[in-house]
């Protein structure tokens, strides 16, 4: 272990993640009506004032977690309930069993109402983060009204909403591996503030990661499927039946190597990182570099068109995933990984002059024109959150 080049690594993180940070305080926190926006151009200039639900969990979250990583300060905590605020004013359809809205106006009014559920999900999370750091009870029941709400939706509930799912359910039913990788996740964190509950979430993350392996995890296609049959039958003879999402996978990875930190299962180490193999071999453009979006199992032609581009938070999910693979099993090939892909992101992604990265490359490796910072689907998430997490990595690899 080369600890000064550690150390290169860690300083340089660092100093991006105070970037990002004081990126998003500056140009995305909403001073009149609350929240953020994230639709910011390269400069941090604001596009479009419609505000994502999703983007306004996520946000809250990351202030919470950076006052829980190195302490709380005034402004990151002010930031995230300025958006766990205008979550619980503008985000709920109270009128549909407390159902959260995707999208909504500058100043709250609702604008779209999906099927899907994440919206809840990263409240809970933004909800479960701030109760750790402030000990507020209320926040902690409302992560876990929300939490339950997730749980029970994609356990048969019947939806308030009433949209039904996105196919006619007689003619194809099936089963998303986002569904229990995100709960996955935010179980963690509610393990780690919620004690009064832990048997509950211990059962539930050990239920999602089951599911994985029993539905989505196919070694003979060596990869994890986003879409299965009910029981799950690959079908391969259509598109999105094959789709994979190289990034999805080496994010689930990483969620699946804290549960087994937690539990001590060294069997699922060794799963995840044959998860991250594959991923890699599918995905990594070995012509250009980066990581592909997304790729078709049996190599043939992905209907989504933005398949080959560059997206900034696959490479997030890469950086995390191979420094927790390298710590947990000591194996160099993972530090290799971390090494190529923080390169790679130095030279296309991170933007010295307006800081931030870029959210979308083409497959060349240059910013998609006019670039962007942010977007309905790119705000402070996943890469402060991939910072953080890499300083606190490098920390403990440098402390042995």
């Amino acid at each position: 272990m080369d600890k000064a080049k550690l150390q290169s690594y860690r300083d340089w993180v660092r100093n991006e993640l105070d970037v990002c940070a004081n990126f998003w305080l500056k140009n995305g926190i909403d001073r009149e009506h609350g929240g953020v926006y994230t639709c910011l151009d390269r400069k941090g200039e604001i596009y479009s004032t419609d505000k994502s639900v999703w983007m306004q969990g996520r946000c809250g979250w990351i202030f919470a977690f950076l006052c829980h990583t190195y302490g709380v300060k005034e402004e990151w905590l002010e930031a995230s309930k300025s958006c766990l605020d205008f979550m619980e004013k503008c985000c709920i359809n109270r009128e549909a069993g407390n159902r959260m809205y995707f999208t909504v106006t500058e100043d709250g009014k609702p604008l779209r109402q999906r099927r899907y559920y994440f919206s809840e999900a990263f409240y809970a999370l933004a909800n479960a983060e701030y109760y750790g750091v402030t000990g507020e009870k209320e926040n902690l029941e409302r992560a876990r009204r929300a939490y339950d709400l997730y749980w029970d939706l994609a356990h048969g509930m019947p939806d308030p909403v009433g949209m039904g799912p996105k196919t006619i359910p007689e003619t194809r039913s099936g089963r998303a591996f986002g569904i229990p990788m995100i709960i996955l996740n935010v179980t963690g964190v509610l393990l780690r503030v919620d004690p009064e509950r832990k048997a509950l979430y211990e059962e539930r993350a050990q239920a999602c990661v089951d599911e994985i392996f029993k539905y989505h995890v196919h070694p003979e296609l060596k990869c994890v499927l986003e879409n299965v049959d009910v029981d799950g039958t690959p079908r391969l003879y259509y598109t999105e039946g094959r789709t994979v999402n190289p990034g999805h996978d080496i994010e689930g990875v990483w969620f699946l190597l804290e549960h087994a930190q937690r539990t001590g299962d060294k069997e699922l180490v060794q799963k995840a990182a044959q998860i991250f193999d594959w991923a890699i071999e599918a995905g990594w453009d070995n012509e250009y570099g980066g990581l592909l979006y997304f790729t078709d199992c049996l190599k043939k032609p992905p209907e989504a068109y933005e398949h080959d581009m560059k997206l900034w938070w696959p490479h997030n999910e890469i950086l995390i995933a191979s420094l927790m693979l390298y710590r947990d099993t000591g194996d160099e090939k993972y530090l290799d990984w971390f090494d190529k892909t923080l390169t790679y992101c130095k030279e296309h992604f991170s933007d010295p002059e307006f800081g931030e990265w870029y959210g979308y490359l083409r497959r060349d490796g240059l910013p998609t024109m006019p670039s962007t910072k942010g977007s309905t689907f790119k705000g402070p998430f996943h890469l402060p959150r991939c910072l953080i997490m890499c300083d606190t990595m490098l920390g403990q690899l440098l402390d042995r």
